[in-house]
């Protein structure tokens, strides 16, 4: 219950702490813990579900086994951990210890899958910004240890967890808010079509929604004239090779300003992309063309094809045949008049890592499509992940919904503007300035495992000191 939407961080704390001392004290840890981890993720990734339900006659039956897997294949890291943690120390501090680690795996193994992780439930609360620190593992590892100590029940340990809790909230007290925005910042209308899925690609609404995202584009601001127009993933409803005739009546409606826009494409080999296309001039000449190259399993791409075709199964989110082909990246685009920022197509932005990869941008740029994740749960956990991304390493970001959440957040990770879920419309955003890199920037996640690491022979020396932790009592 602190994921998004709920946020209800003081309740997940104390939860932890009753899911931890629940593995200890259980007669088969390992089941435990994978019960434990299967409601985690059962009511996390609830929204797992939505993809199957927008063509629910064909794909609508895999709904419940979508979310059975999830919750059992993640699940089993936390079973895992529980039995590996009891292991270590006989206690529940090996078991936090174990599953700080199970969720450092997670992130990484089979491409990685860093969503619904411990620390991500302080993303509502006042210790988000500490991420800018230990990044969301280093959160996790402190909600997870405090949760142990307080699972022990000695004085001593439980005012130690505390204390670790607090920790977060400390550091966010050390760091300055964000800069305020100048005066002469550029400005980026984010333009929000509100495509629902299911009409997104029928012949009947397919214009309607490009005119729709027009008229958002042409729109007279308020304020300011708009010194660049981000569109969503997947707007253009053409194949990019075959849009001649539509990128110069969108560069009409920027008024000749550069435009950063969603598209489907084939590449020079011949497989179909995930793009993003920035349109120049009053023509709409492509300037830059950048590739996704983190692709979501089983929407963008299919393991074990072959398997999955036999019973008539690809890709739910590729609508070119076969599936898409990742591109290389990261890259950053330098935008005229803004300067140099880092596009990233929907699910990028939940890999941390990805912002290590290049040299510093301005800001980043986030184009999805979160109609696939519903309305409830799904697109605001994409939207909490990107404000982590933020506090995390001192960036803006800008990101352009199709369905929404549009936002414009600053480099401390607060939302300074948004259009809500299920509205069309345009957000004209002032760009944030982007402040130094953080420690988290320049460490990475190895700080957390190396700390990991050195606390599993201590934990194992710590067993062998007490041959009482060797015996678990039932009770």
């Amino acid at each position: 219950m602190g994921q998004a939407p709920w946020e209800l961080w003081w309740l997940a704390l104390p939860g932890y702490v009753v899911g931890i001392y629940s593995i200890t004290v259980a007669r088969w840890p390992f089941l435990a813990g994978l019960l434990f981890g299967m409601a985690h993720f059962a009511l996390a990734l609830n929204w797992i579900i939505e993809p199957f339900l927008v063509d629910a006659a064909l794909t609508g039956w895999l709904a419940p086994f979508a979310l059975l897997g999830f919750s059992l294949g993640f699940g089993l890291f936390w079973a895992v951990a529980g039995w590996l943690g009891m292991r270590l120390s006989g206690g529940p501090i090996g078991v936090g210890v174990a599953l700080a680690g199970a969720e450092l795996l997670r992130s990484y193994v089979l491409t990685g899958f860093p969503w619904g992780l411990p620390g991500h439930i302080l993303i509502g609360s006042p210790a988000l910004t500490a991420s800018a620190y230990v990044g969301a593992h280093g959160l996790g590892l402190m909600v997870l240890l405090g949760a142990a100590l307080i699972a022990a029940r000695t004085p001593v340990r439980m005012a130690s967890g505390v204390a670790i809790w607090l920790l977060p909230f400390g550091l966010a007290l050390t760091l300055p808010d964000a800069p305020a925005v100048p005066d002469d910042a550029p400005v980026i209308r984010l333009v929000q079509p509100n495509a629902p899925q299911s009409q997104k690609w029928d012949p009947d609404f397919i214009y309607v929604f490009f005119q729709r995202g027009l008229a958002e584009t042409a729109a007279a601001p308020l304020g300011r004239a708009p010194d660049a127009v981000v569109w969503p993933e997947t707007s253009l409803p053409q194949l990019l090779r075959y849009s001649d005739d539509l990128r110069p009546v969108i560069a009409t409606a920027a008024g000749g300003k550069p435009v950063v826009i969603g598209a489907q494409r084939y590449g020079e080999d011949g497989g179909p992309r995930n793009s993003v296309v920035m349109l120049t001039g009053e023509g709409g000449d492509v300037a830059q063309v950048q590739d996704k190259f983190r692709l979501v399993p089983f929407g963008e791409y299919l393991p074990l094809q072959g398997f999955f075709e036999m019973f008539g199964l690809g890709p739910l989110a590729a609508q070119l045949a076969g599936g898409f082909v990742p591109g290389d990246g990261p890259v950053l685009m330098d935008l005229p008049g803004i300067g140099t920022v880092l596009p990233l197509i929907c699910y990028e932005t939940i890999f941390p890592q990805i912002l290590r990869q290049v040299d510093r941008p301005k800001a980043i740029l986030n184009l999805t499509n979160d109609a696939w994740f519903g309305a409830n749960a799904g697109p605001q956990q994409h939207l909490a992940l990107a404000r982590l991304r933020s506090a995390e390493s001192g960036l803006p970001l800008l990101r352009a919904a199709n369905t929404g959440v549009s936002a414009v957040i600053d480099a401390r990770g607060n939302i300074l503007g948004s259009l809500p879920l299920g509205e069309a419309g345009h957000l004209d955003a002032a760009l944030p300035p982007a402040l130094p890199p953080t420690l988290y920037i320049m460490t990475g996640d190895w700080a957390v495992l190396v700390l990991l690491l050195l606390m599993v022979p201590f934990l194992l020396w710590r067993r062998t000191r007490n041959p009482v932790a060797l015996v678990r009592n039932p009770t």
